[in-house]
């Protein structure tokens, strides 16, 4: 075994006075620079202005729909088991349609737990879970409306994929 000498060459660096001095002048001098250059710090006039979203970007999700209406889940548990945060509770129950075996009766998502991964986008089979909504400010003033249910999710709709290409920045409310 290597023994290494910790030794305090002087008390200059044994008491750290000079390195937290040598800090604080670095960040007052940064704060100076901004203060007295406000025009130069990007600033986006939030709320009246969203930040771009860049492509790919993983918002709140959404459950896709069959032509007739029906949500394209099979309920078969992929994207709950998938989740590493276990959020999404989904329970199931046999359908009517012959061609679908079996529907989630109920698919609720806690917004709270889930850390927006999309892992459960990745796990189903059958692409009935996105997370291309386009929204990312949820904003709630209770803990019960975080947990969204199958209305909610198949209510979402996708951005709009010229919004997306172009990168529009649209107002989100109107003060007046």
């Amino acid at each position: 075994m290597i023994k290494v000498s910790r030794e305090v060459k002087d008390l200059k660096e044994d008491l750290y006075i000079f390195e937290i001095v040598k800090g604080l002048v670095v960040t007052i001098g940064h704060m100076l620079k901004n203060v007295f250059n406000l025009k130069k710090l990007p600033v986006i006039d939030y709320p009246n202005q969203e930040k771009g979203i860049p492509q790919g970007y993983r918002g709140m999700h959404r459950l896709t729909q069959r032509e007739d209406g029906t949500p394209k889940c099979v309920a078969c548990m992929m994207c709950a088991t998938a989740c590493p945060a276990e959020c999404i509770h989904i329970n199931a129950t046999e359908s009517e349609n012959k061609e679908i075996e079996k529907y989630p009766e109920r698919f609720e998502i806690d917004l709270l737990e889930c850390i927006f991964c999309g892992m459960c986008v990745e796990a189903c089979p059958v692409d009935a879970i996105r997370m291309d909504s386009g929204v990312y400010s949820i904003v709630k003033t209770n803990r019960r409306d975080f947990v969204i249910n199958k209305e909610q999710l198949l209510a979402v709709k996708p951005q709009s994929e010229s919004a997306k290409e172009l990168n529009i920045e649209k107002p989100m409310h109107d003060y007046k």
